[in-house]
């Protein structure tokens, strides 16, 4: 594996292009100041939301759960997501068109290409997992056991890693003469494709069917499991308790619909697709808006998190004020 990517690395280095001109989400000032102010406390926020996740299920003993434990690795996974394409876009407002080396490009787009397929993995494992929880819940200690969760993870990363050592190799050995600017605000497939001076059918053939195995084969499964858990609540008996699991299940399916019908329309296409202001919009909504949006609703509005939260400052007000030094009410 590594060797296909140094063989990689060493043909894309032998080709006339040493580095790449990012052009950034737009080109006027104005507007890269005012979008700068509203990403920056927007990449901040999304890393503090999944810290904060990831801090609390590894310390706190009632969060040692299945569910808890996709989530734990989701965040994890936003937060190396959005610090592979963020700073990028940031460093874009802030500078406008900057210089990218082409071996950081390359490394960017690999890390880029693993993460949003264990994304796709670890989703449709954490719709199983609700699934199991609901429609089989007397099953649910043996079928989601630690070994099955672990494994379930481990192929997650492993499949993502696995998917982004085939396509950067592919791109990678491409030939790039000039020109070398990308319309874009990190180095994405279809851009670089563009720019290629080679054949790219292989590669695009290699894009294409990665793409419809991670993102629609996961899709599938995230749809069957939600569909068998919509049909096991509308049987449940009291109208509180669907409500409930409707109200859970539905924000769940919002969270997912958009990321994948955003990525599906990006990466499901087989041509090369020229870089757009409508692409790059679409781009910042799975790169950006999903990943900030993803801890609200999977954890945040969570009643065992918000207790677990509660716990925390209360052990911390009893540590600062035992009883006999309260402060006066």
């Amino acid at each position: 594996m590594l060797f296909l990517m140094e063989r990689a690395l060493y043909l894309g280095n032998m080709s006339g292009v040493q580095e790449f001109i990012l052009l950034g989400l737009s080109a006027r000032q104005g507007v890269r100041v005012v979008v700068l102010a509203l990403f920056l406390p927007l990449y901040l926020l999304t890393l503090l939301e999944n810290a904060l996740i990831v801090f609390l299920v590894c310390s706190h003993t009632e969060l040692h759960k299945p569910m808890y434990f996709f989530l734990g690795n989701l965040s994890c996974l936003e937060m190396c997501y959005v610090s592979v394409t963020m700073p990028s876009l940031l460093a874009g407002l802030w500078t406008g068109p900057y210089h990218v080396p082409f071996t950081a490009c390359l490394i960017q787009l690999f890390l880029f290409i693993s993460l949003i397929s264990t994304k796709c993995t670890l989703l449709a494992s954490m719709a199983c997992d609700r699934y199991v929880a609901i429609c089989r819940p007397l099953r649910y200690p043996l079928l989601m056991r630690p070994q099955v969760c672990l494994g379930l993870a481990g192929t997650s990363w492993l499949g993502g890693l696995l998917v982004s050592v085939a396509k950067t190799a592919c791109i990678a050995s491409l030939s790039y003469c000039g020109p070398n600017v990308l319309n874009h605000f990190f180095c994405d497939v279809s851009p670089l494709l563009n720019l290629s001076c080679t054949h790219v059918a292989l590669t695009e053939l290699v894009d294409f069917l990665s793409a419809i195995v991670t993102f629609c084969g996961t899709l599938l499964v995230a749809l069957a499991s939600y569909s068998a858990i919509g049909v096991a609540v509308l049987c449940m008996p009291s109208a509180t308790a669907r409500r409930k699991a409707f109200s859970t299940c539905a924000s769940h399916l919002v969270v997912v619909g958009i990321f994948y019908s955003v990525a599906l329309f990006m990466y499901s296409c087989p041509s090369r697709v020229e870089s757009t202001d409508l692409h790059k919009l679409l781009s910042v909504i799975y790169t950006v808006v999903t990943p900030a949006c993803s801890p609200v609703v999977y954890c945040l509005r969570n009643r065992e998190v918000h207790a677990a939260l509660f716990l925390k400052e209360t052990r911390r007000w009893l540590i600062t004020y035992p009883p006999n030094v309260r402060p006066l009410q």
